[in-house]
């Protein structure tokens, strides 16, 4: 265990943000899954930019590299795309 104040600060930090940043990335990948199994066009290209739009919240934060969120939000567009 670490014994100087500013590591025992750092530990209490790094739990809180991880609980924070594990909360937000489930909550995206719960909708990611939601959109993928979204066989209604309307309905997906509806719910699409709100994906989008949390992918990029985090990216922003560095919870997600922003590569990472261009590569899903295209794999989600195709997606989209190709429902009839």
């Amino acid at each position: 265990m670490a014994n100087h104040k500013s590591s025992i600060k750092r530990i209490r930090q790094t739990k809180a943000r991880r609980l924070h940043n594990r909360y937000y990335a489930k909550t995206a990948r719960n909708a990611m899954k939601v959109l993928r199994s979204t066989e209604d066009k309307e309905a997906a290209q509806a719910l699409y930019p709100k994906v989008c739009s949390m992918l990029d919240r985090l990216a922003k934060k560095n919870v997600i590299h922003k590569n990472k969120a261009g590569n899903l939000k295209s794999k989600l567009a195709k997606h989209v795309n190709a429902l009839a």
